[in-house]
Formats: C-alpha cells, structure tokens, sequence
C-alpha cells in the first residue's frame, strides 16, 4: 500500500509517515457505529411503534363502534398508522440521520490531522446550522495549521541568521582567522544581542497573540515618552525629527512600558526607510475620547500591494529589512490596550502610521 506520493489515493503531505493511508481503520469503526446506532433504533423505536398503532387501532374501533358503525374498520387502522408511521421514521432518518452521519464521518478525519474537509450543508435547519459551523471551523484550523507551520520556518529562517553569523565568528577566532580583540568579539556580541532581541519579540508577539499578556497600567503623560524615544533614536540618524505634541494633551492610562516599545518600533522604522535629509514627524492629538498618535517618514513608501499585509508576522516587502515583527507586535500591544493602528502610505511619498489610545 503506498502511504505518500501524488494522485488521489495518495497521503496528503501532512499525513504522519508511520500511519496507513487510507485511515481504513477509523472508517470501519464510523460503520459500525452506524450499524450499530440504527439497530439500536429499530429495536425500540419500531417496537414502540407498532405497540402504538395497535392502541390507535383499538381507540378508533371503540370510537367507531359507539359511534353505530362496523367496528372492523378499526383493524385495518393499525397496519396504516404503522406503515404511514414508518415511511416517516424512514424519511426523517434519511433527511435527518444522513446529514448528521456525514458530520461525524468528517470529524473522525478532522480528529485524525484532515483539516481540509468540508461537508456539504444539508438536511433539517439546525443540522444545516451545525453543518455550517464544522465547516468554519475546519477552516479556520487549517488557516492555524497552515500559520503555525509558517511561523515555525520564520522563526527557524531568523534565528538562523545571526546563528550563523556567531558561529563563523567564532571559529574564526579559534583557528586564528580573525585576531582575538575588542572589534571581533563587539561584532559577537552585537549579534548576541540581536538574537537575545528577537527571540524577546517572539514571547511578546506569544503572550500578545495569546491573550495572557500582563499591562501594567498607570497614568502616562504621552509627551515625556515620544521625547525619550526620540532621544534614545534619533542620535545615529541622519534625518530630522519632529515632535508635535500639545501641553495639553490628556494623561491616558496605558503601561508605559508597553507603549514605549509601541513608539519605539514604529520610529524605529521610519528612521530606517529615511533617507538622509529626509524628515521624520511624531504628532499626538486628541479626537473625541481618543488620543491619536502619528509616527510619519519622508521614505520610499510601500506600494498598494504590500500595504495590507504590512502588520502580519514576519512579512517583508522588497525592500524591507529587520525581522519582519516590529509592526505585528505594535498591533497587538495597541489592541492590548483596547486601540487600533493602521497604515497609509504613498510610494515615493512616505509612510505613516497611526493608532489611537483610549482616554
């Protein structure tokens, strides 16, 4: 029996190498359990039916006899309430049990990795209403199969990198290729830091994603946190950065922490795609019962196609440089703090971004 290949009695890629393909053995126990639930059916479900066309029988031919007629017209009453009784059972059943033994067929391959399965929506509305919810379901376990796998090779791509970059230092300074001072052993630790950096976004962007990210909220003045970001950025960057914040613009309570970290990547970014000469503006507003903040570059911009995707994890665009999460966890540590960010850009125009802060 081939268990991997092409063509349709072929495993499917994700099919575990070690288990037979087909999963005959899942669908033979599916059979018997439906041979067994209909036996279980006709065994006491018919019994009760005949036993109840016999007191509807009795009932009419005393009913029929007080009434002055022939009282055998009440025997014949039996046979057809129970044949009519069971052209019901057996078609309830086909339009109810079929339904119901396709949903469980396709769950045993959803429990066995098939997350591509769909059923097809059919039968009473509340068995057409479960059927809908399978499918959206399987849908969405294969969106989450399909992201975990891509997540796993992003992460094994990025944290690759400045691996490799640590190693072949590092062997060069034992077999003597590089001299062992102070700038080669920078450059190691330069990378470490990057390393240490990244797998830090990755638990952020974890506990994020996952809902069980703790906000230590205080009341925040945004105006002395955009001026230490700006600060801590702007010394090694050839661009001009301006700051527009109001005097009075009103305390939000926020973690700053978490907020900074928000500042921080997006100037971050718009000091990398800055050319020098170029200028980079944080703005903060208040609209309504919102505090709007703007970071804002003079860069190359992002075109129409990449704009989107700009906050998914590790997306890159053509000329894109960094891990690819700085975006991602800004999204989900504005969201964190019950706020929104989007994204407007032109190309050769720039690019600003933008979310808003609860008061």
């Amino acid at each position: 029996m081939r268990t991997h290949g092409r063509g349709p009695y072929c495993a499917p890629p994700w099919w575990p190498a070690n288990e037979p393909w087909p999963p005959t053995r899942a669908s033979r126990s599916w059979h018997r359990r439906r041979v067994r639930f209909l036996s279980a059916l006709f065994i006491f479900f018919l019994p009760s039916l005949l036993l109840g066309g016999i007191g509807a029988g009795w009932l009419v031919s005393h009913a029929i006899a007080r009434l002055g007629g022939p009282p055998q017209i009440g025997y014949f009453v039996p046979i057809f309430a129970w044949m009519f009784v069971f052209f019901v059972f057996v078609l309830g059943l086909r339009r109810f049990g079929s339904p119901v033994g396709e949903i469980v067929e396709a769950s045993e391959r959803v429990a066995h990795g098939d997350f591509t399965t769909r059923i097809d929506p059919r039968g009473p509305r509340f068995v057409r209403t479960v059927g809908a919810a399978f499918n959206t379901m399987t849908e969405r376990l294969e969106a989450h199969d399909r992201q975990r796998r891509e997540l796993t090779a992003d992460i094994a791509h990025e944290l690759r990198t400045p691996l490799s970059v640590i190693q072949g230092r590092l062997e060069g300074l034992l077999d003597g290729v590089y001299p062992r001072d102070d700038e080669r052993l920078a450059g190691v630790l330069e990378e470490t830091r990057v390393l240490a950096r990244l797998v830090e976004d990755l638990r952020t962007l974890s506990n994020a994603e996952a809902g069980i990210l703790t906000l230590q909220r205080e009341p925040t003045e945004l105006e002395p946190l955009i001026q230490d970001v700006v600060r801590s950025l702007s010394a090694e960057s050839g661009a001009a950065v301006r700051v527009d914040v109001p005097s009075d613009l009103p305390v939000v309570n926020v973690d700053p922490v978490r907020i900074r970290e928000v500042m921080a990547n997006l100037m971050s970014n718009a000091l990398r795609y800055t050319p020098v000469g170029g200028t980079v503006s944080i703005a903060a507003r208040r609209r309504d019962d919102r505090v709007l903040v703007a970071v804002g570059d003079t860069g190359a911009g992002i075109s129409a196609e990449d704009l989107p995707k700009v906050f998914e994890r590790f997306y890159k665009g053509r000329t894109s440089r960094g891990s690819g999460l700085g975006l991602t966890i800004a999204r989900n540590l504005v969201a964190a703090h019950g706020g929104t960010i989007r994204a407007d850009s032109e190309p050769g125009r720039g690019t600003t971004i933008t979310f808003d802060l609860p008061v």
